[in-house]
């Protein structure tokens, strides 16, 4: 049997880490740096990303991302990179995940630098593909993960509480999606099935979530560095990253993209969603009520839905439950991952049934 772990080069996590990219560039390319920078963090830290490679007279060129992963947003950049050797993204998700597959398409390393520690995403081989209006379209499949991921904890400490707390959907799923799969003795996304140390993994992000996120929490809605914070940022970053491409997906992330079909989930993290998606799999599962009250008082103390008003459907009929679930079931997605069959009806039904608990559930 064939099993895989796969892992960023290096993960650097440090305070002020922004400040020293040119010094991490130089490592790798000399021709230019291209930056991808999300439009906050540009307004927010321009001058500090820049100042490294201004005073080593580094060569880069600056460009700010147009706000979705979308094939028109990735070939915009690969129109714009003239000479340069290496694509660093600086800022959250999406823009992480187009500055990966631009460099994937152009055949450049590249460096992943996360202002907040909001999803499980910047370690992987992998991009998340939308339409323009926002819409999940595709996983992006990346023959390998990044060559740096550079944490800031100042940055991340300072970024909204909200991040972090979608962060938390995120990596709280990864656990129960390992399970999910190795029971099903599933393929993962690193091409191979679970190793040991990725469960492993998977189950040191959990605990860390359930021991350290409220205080974390805490110190993040202050802007403050705390030990906490760091912890879970490693956990919400690398050990959810390397726990989910390595132990894989199942019904929790196929929750969250067929969510993606009703337009009033658009304005909710991929974290809050996923969150949402977990207790969905909890459902199709019939876990032990022990697992019911961990979940939702987890989510409840760190703010993240557990109703389906709470990810912006309070109103969803029947037949808009059922559209969710034939996307979540889509052939391409990873509900296949699951050790049983999932129809569209059992995840419509199931998104129901989690509202519902919430009312039940101490």
């Amino acid at each position: 049997m064939r099993t895989v772990l796969c892992s960023p080069g290096s993960y650097i996590q440090q305070e002020d880490a922004l400040g020293s990219l040119a010094s991490e560039y130089v490592e790798l390319g000399s021709a230019g740096a291209y930056l991808i920078v999300d439009p906050f963090i540009d307004r927010m830290y321009h001058d500090r990303i820049t100042s490294n490679f201004d005073a080593t007279n580094t060569p880069y060129h600056y460009e700010a991302f147009n706000g979705e992963c979308s094939m028109t947003e990735i070939r915009r950049h690969q129109e714009r990179l003239g000479e340069c050797d290496v694509v660093l993204g600086i800022g959250g998700g999406k823009s992480l995940d187009t500055a990966k597959a631009v460099a994937h398409l152009a055949g450049l390393p590249v460096v992943i630098v996360p202002t907040a520690a909001s999803s499980d995403a910047p370690c992987s081989r992998l991009s998340v593909l939308y339409t323009d209006d926002g819409q999940f379209d595709k996983y992006l499949p990346l023959p390998k993960n990044p060559e740096k991921v550079i944490m800031d904890t100042d940055v991340i400490a300072k970024a909204p509480a909200r991040l972090l707390t979608a962060g938390f959907g995120d990596a709280y799923a990864t656990y129960f999606e390992a399970l999910a799969c190795i029971k099903s003795n599933a393929v993962t996304m690193a091409g191979g099935h679970a190793t040991n140390a990725a469960e492993a993994m998977a189950r040191l992000c959990h605990d860390l979530l359930i021991a350290d996120g409220v205080k974390a929490l805490a110190a993040a809605r202050k802007g403050l560095r705390t030990r906490a914070l760091e912890q879970v940022v490693e956990a919400n970053t690398l050990l959810s990253g390397i726990g989910f491409e390595s132990s894989g997906l199942a019904a929790a992330h196929a929750v969250h993209n067929g969510l993606t079909a009703l337009e009033g989930t658009h304005k909710y993290l991929h974290g809050e969603k996923v969150a949402y998606g977990t207790l969905t799999q909890f459902v199709l599962e019939d876990r032990p009520m022990a697992d019911f009250e961990e979940a939702f008082g987890f989510f409840r103390a760190v703010g993240l839905p557990t109703t389906l008003a709470g990810i912006g459907i309070a109103d969803a009929t029947d037949a808009d439950l059922l559209r969710v679930g034939k996307l979540a079931c889509s052939p391409d997605d990873t509900m296949g991952n699951m050790p049983f069959e999932v129809t569209p009806s059992d995840v419509a039904t199931a998104l129901r049934a989690v509202d519902s608990l919430d009312a039940v559930v101490g």
